[in-house]
């Protein structure tokens, strides 16, 4: 079995390494490659958002509520809770006819520590509108607001808004919906675990699909980049260093989803260990095995995005003291 790891080094030692699982298959299911054992269930985390606001576009909620693309993003987003990003917010919830009391998620940091530390120096306490998530429980309220459904537990597993999830799950992924697993996630909405590999294929269907709702929501992603992350972000980067080419999106725990749709792939890795480091060193690494491999034509260059391939490991006081490496290849089929 081929592996594939993250190993990170200090004074040149090996200090510890993160063994990564992957794959990456094509519409229909089919491995292109991988590396590691990739039919067992994981957590997708925020890698499933864009299954998640598909049945509230598929039901016609653009239209019912006048949405734009920005408000599409958002709530594919796990965002840095920025101006930019809460403004997008607070405009989802005044179409949805709410306040921010409204939305289940908490409040937290920024997941870029640069805002995070803009946060504690203006002495800003983080609401449930800064969460990375309030774009999709934005989405989430909205969809049971027009189904004429309670809002009050919106993020239940046993509230329609997360049945009709459920069958989004079961319907990109190719799964049937009684094979899905649940926990809670960090924003207090289901969480789903089911096979990396179906991940794979449900992120290279976001990527390929000419079903008009899910066009619409990828097409949305490629339009505002910065609104699926946001500032210091391999999200964002990733997207406008290869812009309309790649969608990417993180997954706390280690979890990285990507799709590449002029090729038709899907990409999925979880880091076993959830080290959130490793997990960006080791997509970048995978779509550049995946462009060696295959030559595709075109630039598909990383030069922009070389500290993030192989960062360097610094001290409090900026000195290098080490670095993350990738070792190991996929497997190609």
């Amino acid at each position: 079995m081929t592996e594939l790891r993250v190993t990170d080094t200090r004074g040149g030692l090996v200090e510890s390494q993160h063994r990564v699982i992957a794959v990456v298959t094509d519409a229909n299911g089919d491995v292109v490659a991988s590396a590691g054992t990739t039919d067992a269930p994981i957590f997708w985390r925020s890698a499933a958002k864009p299954f998640q606001l598909w049945p509230l576009v598929s039901r016609g909620g653009v239209a019912h509520y006048g949405l734009e693309s920005r408000h599409l993003a958002l709530a594919c987003a796990s965002h840095n809770g920025e101006e930019v990003h809460r403004e997008v917010a607070r405009e989802w919830l005044r179409l949805v006819g709410l306040e921010e009391d409204a939305l289940a998620c908490g409040g937290h940091p920024s997941l870029s520590p640069r805002v995070a530390r803009d946060m504690i120096r203006e002495r800003i306490e983080p609401t449930p509108i800064f969460s990375n998530c309030s774009g999709k429980h934005a989405a989430m309220l909205a969809l049971a607001r027009m189904e004429g459904w309670p809002i009050q537990g919106y993020q239940r597993l046993d509230h329609p808004v997360q049945q009709a999830i459920a069958e989004s799950f079961a319907r990109w992924a190719d799964i049937p919906v009684d094979r899905l697993a649940w926990g809670v996630d960090g924003c207090t909405a289901p969480a789903v675990a089911a096979p990396l590999d179906r991940l794979a294929v449900a992120w290279a269907r976001l990527g390929s699909t000419d079903e008009p709702a899910m066009a619409q929501v990828r097409e949305a992603m490629i339009a505002h980049p910065e609104l699926v992350a946001g500032s210091d972000r391999l999200d964002t980067l990733l997207m406008t260093n290869w812009s309309g080419r790649v969608l990417a999106k993180v997954g706390a725990e280690g979890v990285y989803a990507a799709a590449i749709p002029e090729h038709g792939v899907g990409v999925a890795l979880k880091v076993e260990d959830g080290d959130m480091g490793a997990a960006g060193v080791a997509l970048l690494a995978v779509l550049g095995q995946l462009v060696q491999h295959f030559g595709w034509p075109g630039d598909w260059s990383l030069s922009s995005l070389v500290d993030w391939c192989q960062p360097r490991i610094r001290s409090t006081r900026g000195e290098i003291t080490g670095e993350s490496v990738v070792e190991g290849h996929l497997q190609f089929t």
